[in-house]
């Protein structure tokens, strides 16, 4: 398995460093993360950094961390002792999160950040490491209609970026006219994905099961993946055709292996979202799971404004250049589409050391 190419990497911690940042998005909400840097010895004993991102989603818990700190993390470890110290530790000292999966994308932040710091101490890369290469990376730009939907920012992104490909969130307001202006502003092919958003719960996201919706987004755009259906007694004869559940993929119900062995039938797609796996350990075992089931798989954001961008991007090009990665460059999620926006695919770096992709 990768992780055992790289859970016996030493990594030197002399400081643990955390940066509050902020930013307006496309989505209409105000976007906070934390960015880690672990700092140690290099190579040539001058200090070098490594750095994850903390992609937790309530503000208050970036504000609360900033106030308390972290436990100590400083000394000499592996990767995969770093790894069961943070298991033993609370990472929410100023209080529990209001989710769970919050500890998980913490973890994911300071685990990243520590195989960052033991790559450059290696004086080696992620790619050389797992012995992978790293390939152009192929994505889609996500993106909201608002309310009511309209076409304006597909036809803003595609004049700016012509060929852009698209993943889109479908709402009960989806009618016949904005179907047909989606395929007259882009082309119903360009549509990738469809996040029907039914597999969340609890969040500002949740869509309940609407059969009259997913029925026409599933005959409207034959081509798209559909992710995460609410299946129901309503709508899940919608999915008994094998035709049409080569086509579905899991997002938000997946934060590990067994997660993906509980699906509701053996999936052909699967969006990975590395924060919710928590630790490189249970990434890397589900990656390996998928490729020899052959379960096709593309990249997922989480609205990264640090480091944590460029590292699914990374891995995007380690495990799946070419699935429709959901993670374009930061600019794409800004509130106004804006000009120079990189086209895809995405060229890995020349100078890829650590474990990060700059300039994303």
């Amino acid at each position: 398995m990768d992780y055992e190419r790289i859970a016996d990497l030493s990594v030197t911690i002399d400081d643990v460093a955390a940066e509050r940042l902020e930013r307006e998005t496309s989505s209409e909400f105000t976007r906070v993360t934390t960015e880690f840097a672990l700092s140690g010895p290099g190579p040539d004993g001058e200090p070098v950094v490594g750095r994850g991102e903390d992609v937790t989603y309530e503000t208050a818990d970036h504000d609360a961390l900033a106030e308390s700190g972290l436990p100590d993390l400083v000394g000499e470890w592996t990767i995969d002792s770093f790894s069961s110290r943070l298991e033993s530790v609370d990472l929410f000292p100023a209080g529990a999160p209001d989710r769970d999966v919050f500890r998980s994308y913490r973890r994911w932040g300071l685990e990243s950040a520590a195989l960052d710091l033991a790559l450059r101490q290696a004086d080696t890369d992620v790619a050389s490491a797992l012995d992978r290469s790293l390939d152009p990376v192929r994505f889609v730009a996500s993106t909201r209609l608002g309310e009511p939907p309209t076409t304006d920012r597909l036809e803003a992104l595609r004049e700016r970026v012509p060929g852009l490909e698209f993943k889109l969130d479908p709402i009960p307001a989806w009618d016949d006219d904005l179907v047909a202006a989606i395929d007259d502003a882009v082309g119903a092919d360009a549509i990738r994905i469809l996040d029907l958003k039914g597999q969340y719960e609890g969040t500002d996201v949740d869509a309940p099961a609407d059969p009259d919706l997913y029925e026409r987004v599933l005959e409207d755009f034959p081509d798209a993946v559909v992710e995460d259906p609410a299946l129901t007694a309503r709508t899940r004869p919608l999915f008994e055709d094998a035709d049409v559940r080569v086509r579905v993929s899991w997002d938000a119900p997946i934060h590990g292996l067994a997660d993906v062995e509980a699906l509701p039938w053996d999936p052909d797609w699967l969006n990975i979202k590395p924060s919710r796996f928590g630790s490189l350990e249970s990434l890397l075992e589900t990656l390996a799971y998928c490729e020899a089931n052959e379960i096709r798989l593309y990249g997922g954001g989480q609205f990264e404004l640090g480091v944590g961008r460029g590292q699914i991007q990374t891995l995007a090009a380690l495990y799946y250049p070419d699935g429709p990665n959901d993670v374009a460059p930061r600019a794409y999620n800004d509130p106004t589409v804006g000009d120079g926006l990189p086209a895809s695919p995405l060229e890995p770096s020349t100078d890829p050391r650590g474990f990060r992709w700059d300039g994303t």
